[in-house]
């Protein structure tokens, strides 16, 4: 795997002061964007929160969860105003959204997403965004749930979580400075790469888990098996396959778009799995044990350094 940018952890650093925005724009108001929203509103850290939805019982369900301070599905009258919009939509809708709402927006508003993916994105919104007198700054929240809606969604998502930015040549050093502020302000801890690099690494950290537990369940839970073999699918399986209940369309999407480096981290997975694979055909004990005590020592360790904060 090979990245031109380095890899710069930025350690999270307390706020010296609350940080507060006129107006922030959700483009979605699901799981993630209305947590966002509940986030910000529980510390104040803007005037006016405003959602964008597109259905009417979406905008029930903000209310509801207290995800907003407004929702609506007037995607104008929701931008109008925003000195920071937050596009919280499945990646392949947020190129149609943000040309419909370019008419709408003020010179120097900051506009940042949550998607999964970054090159495609930053390709497409930066220069659209640029026209306009707008900055656009790429982000990624690593954090997340099984479950999809705003109904789902929790003010301390963010807390500890890793927020990647990814900042390019284009990028203004004012907006990126804010969108870094966004995340630290609702708890989370800012990582900067760049977009070819995080696509590449999200690609086994994120994006394979779920490949991996979508063929598991699809494989274990064929309407072929034998009945009995669902009774008897435990807490391993249910722990190994829980991602798998998450948004088809946000999964597909996401697959596709980051298809060029996924193609390379399933390589390598399967290259490992055929190695297993190879170890217990020919019966070898010791090799197959080094390799369960290696993995045991390894994600033990992982567990050790990248323990939630308190």
């Amino acid at each position: 795997m090979r990245g031109n940018s380095r890899l710069e952890r930025c350690r999270p650093k307390p706020e010296t002061h609350r940080v507060r925005w006129k107006k922030i724009t959700l483009v979605g108001v699901g799981l993630v964007g209305g947590s966002l929203g509940m986030a910000l509103r529980q510390r104040r850290l803007a005037k006016s929160v405003v959602g964008f939805v597109r259905r009417a019982a979406s905008v029930t369900g903000c209310k509801k969860q207290g995800a907003v301070d407004l929702a609506t599905r007037d995607l104008g009258r929701a931008v109008e105003g925003a000195d920071l919009i937050v596009l919280c939509t499945p990646i392949a809708q947020m190129r149609g959204l943000v040309e419909q709402m370019l008419p709408a927006l003020d010179v120097g508003v900051i506009v940042t997403d949550v998607g999964s993916v970054k090159g495609s994105v930053v390709r497409e919104l930066e220069p659209l965004l640029e026209r306009v007198g707008a900055s656009f700054v790429g982000s990624h929240p690593m954090a997340g749930a099984e479950r999809t809606g705003v109904s789902a969604a929790q003010a301390e998502l963010f807390r500890g979580a890793v927020c990647v930015v990814t900042p390019t040549k284009r990028t203004n050093p004012a907006a990126l400075r804010s969108v870094q502020r966004l995340w630290r302000a609702v708890g989370g801890r800012v990582t900067e790469v760049s977009p070819e690099l995080h696509d590449a690494l999200v690609s086994r950290s994120s994006h394979l888990p779920h490949l991996v537990a979508v063929a598991l369940a699809s494989s274990v839970l064929d309407p072929h098996r034998p009945k009995s073999l669902s009774q008897l699918c435990a807490n391993g399986f249910r722990d190994t396959t829980r991602i798998a209940s998450g948004s088809p369309e946000m999964w597909r999407d996401i697959a596709l778009a980051n298809r060029k480096h996924l193609r390379v981290a399933l390589d390598e997975f399967v290259r490992e799995l055929q190695r297993l694979q190879t170890m217990l055909r020919r019966g070898r004990a010791a090799e197959i044990s080094r390799l369960f005590e290696t993995a045991k020592r390894q994600r033990d360790a992982w567990c050790v350094r990248h323990a939630s904060p308190e």
